[in-house]
């Protein structure tokens, strides 16, 4: 990290440097990273151990050590430390200072993903898209709060030309604090949808908090808005340049949208006039707007139409997401690491595109307000919808999704269960060649565990 020596550190975070005796000279010397985790300490990295519920990361200091770091942070005086260390008040906030401080000593674009379902699978594909061309360093998983986002911020070396940022927030304020650090010279707003309204209330309020980020972006910045979304179509983005990008006539398009089964989906995508066909390795309409949005950031990047296509078509995502996993020859949909009303229609209706027997093992969705049992009442019709076979729903307000499939006499086969593992039993010996399963649910009911199980059974 240039410039980043340590008594440059001690100054930014307003610490005290302590050099063991003989380790004088290593105060100009540079950290080349810095984390939180022992164990993804590499040699001269700065090590920043936070204290958890369960865990202390002060008391991980020595191992750093022994692994090759320059120096750590500590919120305490340390005993005959094997290195350097920095006394902080709060080690959380001096993470956030280090990563604003280094912020602006680089010169590359920074784009930052925003939007309130998508924003993972938006950045796995900007990613492909614009490595085409350039080297992209990009968030890891879905690491977008206020650690994972200045840890992101900290991995950025010399040879990058780009880096693409996850921006997560549950909050008002939260992106101001977000944004401070990342100050995006881009960012890709992928819709306004029904997250955190235990906090933010309802959308109007979802748009408030999320476009904070305009407030700190670069002045000449450009925003990337889904103008299919009807929230984002009249965004205040201060003054600065729009594109838009949707199925409906934007600057960047797509038509002829075609399912391609659990394989992907082919579309002919319109880029400011230019057009060509790409076949994009993710089911469902949503990764063609995924899609359009990485076509939209590569030809404001200098990207062809060649490299553009090229990077959509090796485009993956990460487990948890929306992740199609073959076992003999059942299909799972892993898409267990977040849900909230929007990505769960998204992904039933995957499901309901899919041959043979469709099964939907469906959880609770988190953070949804006053109306949450509505809100679940209403997946229901989703699976109507789509005619999905089986579902399996575990948890209290999972509930008034079979509650919604009886009311409606509907023909889908459904189960209720208080938990994973009752349900289980009764799914496990249900699956048969040719079924297609969807596993989809908050990242607090653990659905993780029915994925493993399932592919546990059937390897």
């Amino acid at each position: 990290m240039r410039n980043m020596t340590l008594a440059h550190v001690a100054q930014v975070v307003d610490g005290q440097l302590i050099l063991p005796e003989g380790m004088e000279a290593l105060k100009n010397s540079e950290i080349q990273g810095a984390v939180n985790d022992n164990r993804k300490v590499e040699k001269d990295f700065l090590f920043i151990p936070m204290v958890g519920a369960r865990v202390d990361g002060h008391d991980f200091i020595e191992d750093a050590f022994s692994k090759g770091a320059l120096a750590s942070l500590s919120e305490r005086a340390l005993e005959n430390p094997s290195g350097p260390y920095i006394i902080v008040k709060d080690t959380k906030l001096a993470l956030k200072q280090i990563a604003t401080d280094y912020r602006m000593q680089l010169s590359i674009p920074v784009i930052g993903v925003i939007g309130s379902v998508g924003k993972t699978s938006t950045k796995e594909m900007l990613a492909s898209v614009l490595g085409t061309k350039y080297e992209v360093l990009k968030t890891e998983g879905n690491f977008n709060n206020e650690i994972g986002l200045p840890l992101t911020i900290c991995r950025i070396k010399d040879e990058h030309q780009v880096a693409v940022v996850e921006m997560g927030i549950s909050d008002f304020g939260e992106m101001h604090r977000l944004g401070d650090i990342a100050k995006p010279d881009y960012v890709v707003m992928t819709n306004i949808g029904q997250c955190h309204l235990e906090f933010l209330k309802n959308r109007d309020g979802i748009l408030q908090a999320k476009t904070e980020v305009f407030e700190h972006m670069n002045k000449n910045g450009v925003v990337i808005l889904n103008g299919d979304d009807d929230k984002l179509i009249n965004a205040d983005t201060l003054g600065m340049r729009k594109i838009f990008y949707g199925l409906n006539g934007q600057e960047v398009s797509a038509s002829e949208v075609t399912a391609e089964g659990m394989t992907g989906t082919r579309a002919v995508i319109t880029a400011f006039g230019d057009t060509f066909e790409a076949s994009i390795p993710l089911p469902g309409t949503h990764n063609v707007m995924n899609a359009l949005a990485a076509t939209a950031m590569g030809k404001e990047l200098g990207l062809t139409d060649e490299e553009i296509k090229r990077g959509l078509e090796k485009a993956s995502t990460i487990a948890g997401r929306n992740n199609v996993i073959e076992v003999r020859d059942i299909t799972i949909i892993d898409d267990c690491y977040n849900a909230n009303p929007v990505s769960m229609k998204a992904s039933i209706e995957v499901l309901g595109k899919a041959p043979g027997r469709s099964i939907a093992v469906l959880g609770d969705m988190g953070e949804l307000g006053e109306d949450e049992r509505q809100l679940h009442y209403e997946i229901g019709q989703a699976l109507e919808d789509n005619h999905i076979g089986y579902v399996f729903t575990v948890g209290e307000l999972s509930e008034e999704i079979n509650k919604s499939l009886s009311q409606k006499n509907s023909s889908c086969m459904a189960h209720h269960y208080a938990d994973v593992e009752a349900m289980l039993e009764d799914l496990l010996p249900i699956i048969r060649g040719g079924d297609t399963i969807l596993v989809k649910a908050s990242h607090f009911m653990n659905f993780s565990t029915v994925v493993e199980a399932i592919c546990e059974r059937f390897a």
